[in-house]
């Protein structure tokens, strides 16, 4: 991938599936190893805009050279310009914000590995978590008849991912502990929306159980 800032190699490990049989039907389709993440150099990263389940701005999948033919032509793709704006984008693409479903479905239905055609921006905390867990969605295919089980298991693995990659990304515990607590929160909500209150169980989220996922 290229860019014309600087990119991150974050571990993106595969993980076993936690959530009930049926939620995913195609589950670890691709095995899930790294993920390319870009920040502007010159820009601090935003460690307090709180996670919550509105899309964060300033998160982007960019598409990489490989991917603007016409095989990739089921991507929906905008400017990465009009979303990460002050990023020096010129004409290069990204996938629409509103595209992230049909491309998962694409991605599946076209054997195409993600890492081969994507890398992210993203210049938050939130914004990161919030492409972690698409990343998770583009490697586990599921029909979403139940969203907030499917959410949970992409929810956990984006939280074990910026555990594992607290180092590179320059996170303490506090700030992944406030957004572990956050991300709890959005799930909890999602439950209640589909009412599965009874369903729900918070444990999936404690630090431990997240980070015994990544082998931490």
């Amino acid at each position: 991938m290229t860019s014309r800032f600087p990119l991150d190699s974050l571990a993106t490990p595969a993980l076993p599936c936690i959530v009930p049989d049926g939620v995913f039907d195609a589950f670890g389709w691709c095995a899930s190893e790294r993920l390319e993440w870009g920040r502007a150099p010159d820009r601090p990263f935003d460690l307090t805009s709180a996670i919550t389940s509105a899309n964060p701005p300033g998160m982007v999948f960019v598409v990489g050279a490989g991917a603007r033919g016409d095989r990739m032509a089921f991507l929906p793709r905008e400017l990465a310009a009009l979303h990460a704006p002050g990023m020096g984008f010129g004409d290069e693409l990204a996938l629409a914000p509103w595209g992230i479903d049909d491309a998962t479905d694409g991605l599946y239905e076209h054997r195409a590995r993600p890492s081969d055609h994507l890398w992210l921006v993203a210049q938050s905390l939130a914004s990161l978590f919030w492409g972690l867990h698409d990343w998770a969605h583009f490697h586990n295919h599921g029909p979403f008849d139940r969203r907030a089980w499917t959410e949970l298991q992409c929810d956990v693995s984006a939280l074990g991912w910026l555990d594992l990659n607290r180092t590179t990304i320059g996170i303490d515990e506090a700030a992944w502990e406030r957004a572990r607590h956050e991300v709890l929160e959005v799930a909890r909500a999602r439950f209640a929306e589909e009412e599965e209150e009874e369903a729900f169980d918070a444990s999936f989220y404690d630090a431990a159980r997240v980070r015994a996922l990544v082998g931490r």
